[in-house]
């Protein structure tokens, strides 16, 4: 299998937007290297009779990662078959939702979009703060519509799958497995063909930005017709895809890809290998579909403003982490969310493994990997402190000498566990900088994680947005993970 990730990009096309790319990767480059697949683990089906033409590892657990945004979506489509919601219904973003990392469409609590909008930000850019937000629609809150997916899960036969939230980001308990969520694409394509289309959907517009979809299968290898891709850095790089021919149909699924490419690589080999293998023959396997007894569905028009979207792109917040530079823009950037409850362990950092630069020549990281890779910027930053059920708020009932707030642009360089460690650690970082830290203001701010402090390093004091950006990639070229955001 392939190990490198190769760009599919010839350097002309790196103009503004790609700029854009390119700036959002210089600021995330705190992601794992390339992993070995040592999380492979991969599946086909004949749809038509439900055989397996290929397996590795199908029943070995994985980490679902934006996989998981496919039950979602079938808890979605059952309820607009069902007659609960309509694509025209509003979805609302609550603080939670409004709070998820990147990738996400930058919808500001309190506004809403329409499901139609929601589900093309799933399928295209695996918006998180749209799961969420469809969760808690359809669940009357993140936790209960974990439940309902678990069930779901369990009734169409994925009896080695749960689900503890809508999104994929990081959950140790989150589990699923090859033949789980090859067995999820049959039963979304029988169960609900009328809305299976968008799954195929290449891009669409959202305000004034086209969104491409990360599934680049789409248009590259005959016969593909969907479903969806994930990243995490523990999952690894995942897949699930369908492919047509005729009338025979598999549906393949790819799990622990060491990158984007390598995955693509496999996938499209046991595409290309096992279509022209499957049955030619009338459809003879079928996933029972078992009825929902329902959940609340929010009266989003009733409680929140019908207001349109805020332009994406603005993860401004502690909770995306990562600062955007938009040549030309000048749209007020949301107002920074408040976390609350599992929300909070998404942000509590650690020192990221060694960096992957910038996309600059064919062997390095792809503008697709750069956005898909974002999907998983929680794990690679924070799950390694404490289990997502077990976080909390800011503990700021917490003084030491080292520990003051300060306002405006922080550039984060890591965590201690305690406030000696935390001064240690932005003394040692301050001369690393080039001087772009010379006037800046280390402090560490405290927080309580299921009764235990971590303390965040962090340097304040930036003028703008642009002199964080500097002094934080002035860190990266001398080895030291950063990330700027707003406070």
């Amino acid at each position: 299998m392939q190990r490198q990730a190769t760009s599919r990009f010839p350097k002309s096309r790196f103009s503004a937007a790609a700029i854009l790319l390119a700036a959002f990767t210089i600021l995330l480059t705190g992601f794992a290297p390339a992993r070995a697949d040592s999380n492979d683990a991969a599946i086909v089906i004949d749809v038509n009779t439900g055989k397996v033409l290929y397996g590795e590892n199908p029943d070995a657990p994985r980490y679902p990662a934006s996989l998981t945004k496919m039950m979602t979506l079938y808890l979605t489509f059952e309820a607009l078959d069902d007659g609960r919601i309509t694509l025209d219904t509003r979805v609302p973003f609550s603080k939670n939702a409004s709070a998820e990392p990147p990738t996400k469409l930058g919808i500001g609590a309190g506004n809403s979009i329409s499901v139609e909008t929601a589900i093309y930000s799933l399928v295209t850019r695996s918006a998180n703060d749209a799961a969420t937000a469809l969760g808690e629609l359809l669940g009357g809150s993140e936790t209960n519509f974990a439940k309902m997916m678990t069930n779901k899960a369990h009734s169409l036969g994925m009896t080695k799958t749960t689900y503890r939230n809508a999104h994929g980001l990081p959950n140790s308990a989150q589990k699923t497995t090859a033949r789980d969520q090859a067995r999820l694409g049959i039963a979304l394509r029988q169960h609900f063909p009328q809305y299976y289309k968008y799954f195929g959907t290449r891009s669409f517009k959202f305000g004034k930005t086209t969104i491409g979809n990360h599934n680049r299968l789409l248009g590259n290898v005959q016969g593909v017709d969907g479903i969806k891709t994930g990243y995490t850095n523990a999952s690894g790089f995942n897949i699930a895809t369908s492919a047509i021919s005729g009338n025979r149909s598999i549906v393949a699924v790819v799990m622990g890809g060491a990158t984007s490419a390598s995955r693509d690589k496999w996938a499209t080999r046991l595409i290309t290998t096992y279509l022209p293998k499957a049955s030619n023959g009338r459809k003879q396997f079928v996933i029972a579909r078992t009825r929902s007894t329902g959940g609340p569905i929010v009266a989003a028009a009733m409680v929140f403003p019908k207001t349109g979207p805020i332009p994406y792109a603005r993860p401004t917040s502690q909770t995306g982490g990562v600062a955007l530079a938009y040549a030309n823009d000048n749209t007020a950037a949301a107002a920074p969310a408040v976390l609350s409850g599992p929300q909070a362990e998404l942000i509590a950092n650690v020192p990221v493994p060694s960096a992957r630069r910038a996309p600059d020549n064919d062997d390095g990281l792809s503008v697709e990997d750069i956005l898909e890779t974002a999907d998983g910027v929680a794990d690679a930053v924070g799950s390694a402190i404490v289990p997502a059920a077990e976080a909390s708020q800011p503990d700021t009932s917490i003084k030491t000498g080292s520990v003051r707030a300060s306002r405006g642009w922080v550039v984060q360089v890591g965590t201690a566990a305690t406030p000696e460690a935390a001064k240690a650690l932005l003394a040692s970082t301050k001369g690393k900088a080039g001087g772009a830290l010379d006037s800046s203001e280390p402090f560490a701010l405290a927080y309580n994680t299921g009764g235990q402090s971590v303390y965040r390093a962090r340097f304040g004091g930036f003028s703008d947005q642009e002199e964080a950006v500097r002094a934080c990639r002035a860190l990266k070229q001398n080895g030291v993970s950063c990330w700027a955001s707003l406070q």
